[in-house]
C-alpha cells in the first residue's frame, strides 16, 4: 500500500501522521512523525488494521507499529467484546504494568468520534499464529503463559484502575444457552444433543460463578497468539474480562487431541498453581468447557448465513466445529438426549458424525 492512505477504511497520509504524533507524545508535546511506509494487514480482523513504519522526532532509528482504527459498528457479541478504546485501556492498565511477553503499548489516539479511537502498538515481526505452527512447543508455552498471567492477575479484581473490565456473572451466562437455544431450532433433528447440553450447562453455571476469579483473555485461541522465538506474544484483547481462568485454557486446547489437551493442561497447573492444583479444577474446566462452545454457537452472527430474503439460514463451518465439541461433551459428561433420525434438508441424518479442524481459526 502507498503512503497516501488511500485505501478504504484507513485514514489518509497527513491524518495519520498527525495522530501518530499526539499518540506518541511522551512528555505532552506533540513529536514530529514521518511516515516512511504503509502496509495493509491481511490477516482476519475485527477492525481495519495496518503496519506503518515511521519516524518519530530526532530518533534515529524508525519505528514499525501496528494499528488498529476502531468504527462505530461491530460485532459487539452481546457485551462480550469491546471497542478499540476498551483494548487501549487494557494495554494501559492491565498488560503494561506486568511487562510480560505482549506486544509494547505506544498509545490510544481518541479521534473525537463516539466509539472511534486507533490503538497503537507494537508490530511483531516474525511471529507465526500458534494454531498454525507445527512446533508442538508452541502450544506448551502459550499453556504456560497464560497460567502466569493469571496467577499474577488473581488479586488485581479488585483494583479501581480494573473496574471497568466486564465480570462474567449468572445473567451472562445464562444468555449464552438461550440465544443457542433459539438460534438452533431449525436444525433440532439434526442436533438432538443441543437442547439437553443447554440445560447442562445452566445447571453447572453456578461452579463458574463460584469458581476464583482473575484476570482473563476471553478469546484465547491459538490464532491469537503469536509465536515468536520460542515466546508465546497473546494478541486482541477486545474479550478481557474477569472471570475463571480455565474458560482461556479451554480455549487454547478446543478441538484438539485428548493427549495435546492433556498436556497443555498439565503446563498449565504447574505454571499458575506450583504449590498443588485446586479439587475443583476438573469440575471447573468441564463448566469452562460448556460455556466456550455456549459462548460461541450462542452468536447468530459468526455461527449462521442468512441466505436469501425468504429467512432462510446456512449454518457456518465454524459452527460444526463446536456442535462436535458439544455433542464429545455429551458423551464425556453422560447427559441423556433422545436420538433423533430423522433427515435433513441437506439428506444427512442427525447422527451422521460431524468432523472437527485441529483447533478453531480466530474468532
Amino acid at each position: 500500500m502507498k503512503p497516501d492512505g488511500s485505501d478504504p477504511g484507513l485514514p489518509s497520509l497527513d491524518r495519520l501522521a498527525a495522530g501518530l504524533a499526539t499518540a506518541l507524545r511522551p512528555d505532552g508535546s506533540a513529536e514530529r512523525v514521518t511516515v516512511l511506509a504503509r502496509e495493509r494487514n491481511f490477516d482476519e480482523s475485527t477492525f481495519p488494521t495496518e503496519i506503518v513504519t515511521c519516524r518519530v522526532g530526532r530518533r534515529r532509528s524508525p519505528v514499525r507499529l501496528f494499528i488498529k482504527y476502531g468504527t462505530s459498528h461491530f460485532n459487539r457479541a452481546f457485551g462480550h467484546r469491546g471497542d478499540v478504546a476498551f483494548e487501549g485501556r487494557v494495554y494501559r492498565d492491565v498488560l503494561q504494568p506486568l511487562r510480560m511477553s505482549t506486544p509494547t503499548f505506544y498509545g490510544l489516539y481518541e479521534t473525537g468520534d463516539p466509539g472511534v479511537a486507533w490503538l497503537i502498538i507494537e508490530y511483531v515481526k516474525g511471529g507465526i499464529r500458534t494454531s498454525q505452527c507445527p512446533d508442538p512447543k508452541a502450544m506448551i508455552q502459550a499453556a504456560r503463559w497464560i497460567g502466569r498471567f493469571h496467577a499474577a492477575n488473581e488479586r488485581r479484581p479488585r483494583s479501581r484502575s480494573l473496574a471497568f473490565l466486564r465480570r462474567y456473572d449468572e445473567a451472562y451466562y445464562r444468555g449464552w444457552p438461550q440465544r443457542t437455544g433459539r438460534v438452533y431450532a431449525p436444525w433440532r433433528t439434526r442436533f438432538p444433543w443441543v437442547a439437553p447440553m443447554c440445560r447442562e450447562f445452566r445447571r453447572r453455571i453456578p461452579t463458574l460463578v463460584e469458581a476464583p476469579h482473575t484476570v482473563i483473555h476471553g478469546e484465547y485461541f491459538g490464532a491469537n497468539i503469536l509465536y515468536q522465538n520460542g515466546t508465546s506474544r497473546p494478541l486482541d484483547w477486545q474479550s478481557t474480562a474477569v472471570a475463571p481462568g480455565e474458560i482461556d485454557l479451554v480455549s487454547l486446547t478446543h478441538s484438539f487431541p485428548t493427549p495435546v489437551q492433556e498436556r497443555c493442561e498439565r503446563e498449565y497447573k504447574k505454571s499458575r498453581w506450583p504449590g498443588g492444583t485446586p479439587e475443583a479444577f476438573d469440575e471447573i474446566v468441564a463448566a469452562a468447557r460448556l460455556y466456550v462452545d455456549f459462548r460461541w454457537l450462542g452468536d447468530p452472527k459468526r455461527m449462521v448465513l442468512p441466505i436469501g430474503r425468504g429467512g432462510n439460514r446456512l449454518l457456518r463451518k465454524r459452527a460444526k466445529r463446536f456442535l462436535k465439541d458439544l455433542h464429545d461433551a455429551e458423551n464425556t459428561l453422560a447427559v441423556a438426549s433422545v436420538p433423533v433420525r430423522a433427515g435433513t434438508a441437506d439428506g444427512r441424518h442427525s447422527d451422521e458424525p460431524i468432523r472437527a479442524r485441529r483447533g478453531p481459526r480466530r474468532a
